[in-house]
Parts: C-alpha cells; sequence; structure tokens
C-alpha cells in the first residue's frame, strides 16, 4: 500500500506482475521445483501478457521508494506462495482461514497505529464481501493449485488475473477491446497452452511418508484402513505411503517432489 500511494498506476501495474515470476524463481531455484524450457516459456508469455495488458504509456517512476516498495510486496508474495506449498496437504479451507485471521488482525493493528479508523457499516460489508471471494475463497483454490500443480506453475496461472479482469471489464462496464488485450489474450492463451500440454514422464520414486489430505484409493493411495477412518471416497485420513518406484504423466504435486537428474 506504501509503494502504490507514492508509484504512478502505469509503473505499479506493470511492477506487480513481478509477482508471477519471483513465485516461480523462487519455486525452480531455492525450492527445486522441477521445470524444463517449455514451462519456463510458458510463464515467460504469461508475464509478458501481463506486461502488455497493464501497459498504459511510457511509466513514471518517480520516487523510487514507492517501487522498491511493491517490488518487495511482490518478493513477500512469492515467498508465501512456495511456502504455503509446503503445507497445501492440508485443509485448504483451514488454511485460507488462519492465514486471513492472522493477516487481518496484523494489518488492522498497523492501519490503527498509522491512525486509521473503521469506515462506515455499509463500506465494511461491501469490503467483507469483496474479502470473502478475493481472498478468502481465491486464497482456497489456490491452495488447491498449490496441490495439485505447484507452486511455479500456479503463480504462472494467478497471473492471468489482469486478463480475466479486463475480459470482465469489457463485458459488465462496457470497456472497449484494445490492441493490448488482443496481443495479452494470444500470450497468455500461448503460455497457458504450453503449461496444459506439457507432458512430463520419467521412472521416479516415492519415498515413504505420512500425512493427511483429501484423496481416493489411486496407484499412489494402496493403504489399510483402521476401525475409525471414514468411509467413502474421496475421504481424509492420516496415511502412510510405502516406497513406490513407476513412471508415469505426473505434475509437482504433493506426491511428486522428487529430484531430477
Amino acid at each position: 500500500m506504501v509503494g502504490l500511494s507514492a508509484t504512478p498506476a502505469s509503473s505499479a501495474s506493470l511492477l506487480l506482475n513481478l509477482e508471477g515470476v519471483l513465485t516461480a524463481l523462487l519455486a525452480w531455484f531455492l525450492f527445486k521445483e522441477n521445470f524444463d524450457s517449455r514451462i519456463a516459456l510458458g510463464v515467460a508469455l504469461i508475464a509478458t501478457g501481463g506486461i502488455v495488458l497493464s501497459w498504459g504509456g511510457r511509466p513514471a517512476i518517480g520516487i523510487p521508494w514507492g517501487p522498491l516498495a511493491i517490488a518487495g510486496a511482490c518478493l513477500a508474495w512469492a515467498v508465501d506462495n512456495n511456502l504455503t506449498r509446503k503445507v497445501s496437504g492440508g485443509d485448504p479451507v483451514q488454511i485460507a482461514l488462519i492465514k486471513g485471521l492472522v493477516a487481518g488482525i496484523v494489518n488492522t493493528a498497523l492501519g490503527v497505529i498509522m491512525g486509521a479508523t473503521l469506515p462506515a457499516v455499509p463500506t465494511l460489508l461491501a469490503t467483507s464481501v469483496i474479502g470473502l471471494f478475493g481472498y478468502g475463497v481465491s486464497l482456497t483454490l489456490f491452495v488447491l493449485a498449490l496441490r495439485h500443480v505447484g507452486a511455479a506453475r500456479t503463480g504462472a496461472y494467478f497471473s492471468t488475473a489482469p486478463f480475466v479482469g479486463a475480459v470482465i471489464s469489457i463485458l459488465l462496464l462496457g470497456d472497449k477491446l484494445t490492441v493490448g488485450i488482443g496481443a495479452a489474450t494470444a500470450l497468455m492463451g500461448g503460455g497457458v497452452w504450453l503449461h496444459l500440454t506439457e507432458r512430463h514422464e520419467h521412472l521416479h520414486r516415492h519415498e515413504p511418508m505420512e500425512h493427511e489430505h483429501l484423496h481416493s484409493h489411486d496407484e499412489h493411495h494402496q493403504h489399510t484402513h483402521g476401525p475409525n477412518d471414514p468411509p467413502g471416497e474421496p475421504h481424509s485420513h492420516w496415511h502412510r505411503h510405502e516406497e513406490l518406484v513407476h513412471s508415469h504423466p505426473h505434475y509437482p504435486d504433493i506426491h511428486h517432489r522428487h529430484s531430477h537428474q
């Protein structure tokens, strides 16, 4: 918020695209998530589409502390995305609840310390509804995506948000279809296509592990049940994975975070 208040909108829009890029870079080089040239190109196309979409002319950088603050926020979000990936096997609603509760208390405390006051009740209710969908539901779906496709791919898909917003503004608010939106459509569409048509397959080894998450009894979940485990599928309970070596197409989900040669 400090960065936004000190930075022109054109520059801020461009800088916010750093989140997806930094999320992918941290996932690849710090957290050792697997990627190849196809995935890297897809991330680059999606990020470029976001830049094209948010470009409003020659950016006026202004005071350097503003852009640095925004870049710092993007880095903090990128770290948060990768750390959340580590716990994405848990209940996504519970994770969103805890993160939202802690973030809300901290943000409210900072606002009060800086002299802010609570807005009127109608404004408070309206922002709560926006927060319910824009943060609560969004974060829950984000955690599910982290569980199934990893941080880099989730960050890349999340970077299509400006494009979705632009389409909604055209359909609901009567905004005009521009060359920038058309170019962003082609770039982001190409990037997402590269990801969705990815086929990563090789012989890999699953280390023995124990955890709990919602699952069905597929080839990765062949375990016995106790009398207190829930019936039906999918279900969630604490279970153990024995060592398994096999080959099949896969993403860097919670069961496929193995190293690569």
